[in-house]
């Protein structure tokens, strides 16, 4: 059952929040705006176009990317008041414990850390895809980091495929070598001069090729120089085009399927991807640690009052951001695990935030 004191908190926990996220989200639209305004005057894209198709979807992402720091700064700001007019030193002076002080400030941060994780690993993702190919189609059109020469990869256990070059305008793969194993053993080898992706069909039309089938009784050859044959192959043009910001635009069941997918075709590049996968839930639970450290900090009336508070506060911010870049650093360069290369800003500051608790004022 909350109880008075809970809801009062809670109001201005949730208002005060908010109130953060308005005006950091103008803030941001601003700064986005100038640097952007050249781009949108250059397509013609009128203001209803760039509100709806662009705006709408970009405050979810810079939301997504501020919600913990929007806790430490609304839980400073408001319990400091608090602090300043004598009503925590009251609820102490009653007898209050500074857990008992604390459990609203951690009912909200659980309500807006679950609001985090929903939207971390579904709803963001589905704004970013249109927020991304927005950008892709009108700001950042070299965007993209696919891959087109001495490509090797395996299309699934037992079948690699290596391609000299794929040429993105016809989408076509030039010198194919398809080459299928049984064990160790090569069972069947087909070369290509080229293969040309088939929209419609859903096919590759191979142009020059041959076909080994090899078994115990020896090896067949199938010729098809001068012809064409159209087949199924596991590989799709996608799978050539890669954009940086790429793992944005996945949920995450779609990006552990895109995980298993490169780690099948044996691709270097699925560390990033696996880190991705796990910010979206150690992000979520900062805001329960940041909660917890702002009202350890700002429920002590200090001289100095509300700026000292907001200066420890953005202080820890910055301490944490710089924590948090830092170890995913180690964890994309494979000196850490993905997993805990994500979550050891949250187990430094889980302990920080315990440490500042204890010492809190009773």
């Amino acid at each position: 059952m909350l109880k008075t004191l809970d809801r009062y908190i809670l109001r201005k926990y949730s208002t005060t929040y908010l109130f953060t996220a308005l005006i950091f989200s103008l803030v941001s639209i601003a700064v986005d705006l100038s640097e952007k305004v050249e781009k949108f005057i250059v397509n013609k894209l009128s203001l209803g176009e760039v509100l709806s198709t662009y705006y709408i979807h970009f405050l979810p992402f810079i939301n997504g990317l501020l919600w913990p720091i929007y806790a430490l700064i609304s839980v400073i700001f408001f319990t400091s008041r608090m602090a300043y007019n004598s009503e925590i030193i009251s609820m102490f002076n009653a007898g209050m414990s500074f857990w008992r002080l604390a459990r609203p400030y951690l009912i909200g941060a659980s309500v807006f850390a679950a609001g985090h994780l929903a939207g971390n690993h579904f709803f963001i993702p589905n704004a970013n895809k249109h927020r991304l190919d927005f950008e892709h189609q009108y700001i950042w059109t070299t965007n993209e980091k696919g891959r087109s020469n001495d490509i090797h990869m395996f299309l699934r256990p037992g079948e690699k495929i290596y391609i000299s070059f794929y040429r993105k305008a016809d989408s076509t793969m030039v010198d194919v070598r398809l080459e299928r194993y049984e064990g160790q053993q090569l069972t069947s080898l087909l070369k290509a001069r080229s293969a040309q992706w088939q929209e419609v069909a859903g096919s590759w039309r191979l142009r020059h090729y041959e076909i080994r089938q090899i078994d115990s009784l020896g090896e067949q050859l199938i010729s098809g120089m001068g012809k064409e044959l159209d087949t199924v192959l596991n590989v799709h043009p996608s799978d050539f085009v890669e954009y940086v910001d790429q793992k944005d635009m996945m949920t995450t069941p779609e990006l552990i399927r895109y995980i298993d997918k490169l780690k099948v075709r044996g691709a270097g590049n699925a560390r990033k991807y696996e880190v991705e996968k796990h910010r979206r839930t150690a992000d979520p639970f900062t805001i329960l640690i940041l909660s917890l450290i702002g009202v350890a900090v700002a429920s002590r009336k200090v001289r100095g009052g509300l700026g000292l508070h907001l200066a420890i506060g953005i202080g820890i911010g910055a301490v944490y951001i710089f924590l948090s870049r830092f170890s995913t650093t180690f964890a994309m360069n494979q000196s850490l695990s993905p997993l805990l290369g994500v979550w050891i800003p949250n187990l430094v500051f889980t302990a920080v935030s315990l440490w500042l608790a204890s010492k809190a004022q009773q």
